[in-house]
């Protein structure tokens, strides 16, 4: 009697022992009763019928997954090489484990398709100056095609679009070529401005004598600070001539 009851108690421990089951709190167990999916659990501690239930455990944390450089050509024919990072994280374990056979690969194979047919249908300087954009393109799309395997794409950020030697001497020739038109348009500008303030500045001395007078002396004045051996000589008026001819 007592060695059945040793026996029955030994064969209750290992019992327990195999249908306990610790999670996380970051894990996700999804429960199948007879091979039939039963219900998701966790966290905290789980008891299994063994032999009978069967638990699959999932990770619910975000994920930060690479996406190999791509092969990428631009609408305007240029051959680049795009790599880029992206964030998920599952949200319906359900689905992730039922629907998918492996919810990571096959989101990192759809972002690498999705990153060449969003970026293939952009110029290279979208894909340098416009980032935020794509990136939220391509997000949106990975978000609709993994929402039935319960999946959340929380965000993707492109890291380098790599480029050969000779596009990237051609785009440095380019940027010199808008530096000196951008340069050559500003003095243009203020040449112009120039012109005016000098045309309302004539304007302004043809209606004063006096005031031409006064700017000719302080050039003279200018003239003489810097180089004392300077000649100068004085114009007399016409008018005053004139009166000496009448006298």
């Amino acid at each position: 009697m007592t060695a059945l009851f040793i026996s029955l108690v030994v064969i209750f421990f290992i019992f327990f022992f195999y249908s306990l089951k610790i999670m996380r709190e970051y894990e996700r167990g999804v429960v199948f009763f007879l091979g039939r999916y039963q219900t998701v659990k966790g966290p905290g501690v789980i008891m299994l019928i063994p032999s009978v239930q069967q638990m699959v455990t999932i990770d619910i944390r975000t994920i930060v997954m690479d996406v190999p450089s791509q092969d990428i050509i631009s609408r305007d024919n240029v051959s680049v090489k795009v790599n880029a990072v992206v964030y998920f994280r599952v949200i319906n374990p359900e689905k992730a484990i039922i629907n998918v056979e492996d919810y990571q690969q096959a989101t990192s194979q759809l972002s690498q398709t999705t990153l060449r047919s969003v970026l293939g249908h952009h110029d290279l300087d979208d894909m340098l100056s416009e980032r935020d954009k794509l990136n939220f393109d391509i997000q949106q799309i990975l978000d609709k095609q993994t929402e039935t395997w319960g999946i959340k794409v929380i965000n993707v950020e492109i890291k380098h679009v790599d480029l050969n030697e000779s596009m990237i001497r051609a785009i440095a020739r380019q940027a010199e070529a808008e530096r000196e038109r951008r340069a050559k348009v500003i003095h243009a500008d203020g040449e112009l401005q120039a012109s005016h303030k000098l045309l309302e500045a004539s304007q302004v001395l043809a209606q004063q004598p006096e005031a031409i007078q006064l700017r000719y002396l302080q050039t003279l004045t200018d003239i003489t600070s810097e180089d004392k051996s300077h000649t100068i000589v004085f114009p007399l008026p016409i008018d005053f001539l004139n009166r000496n001819v009448k006298t």
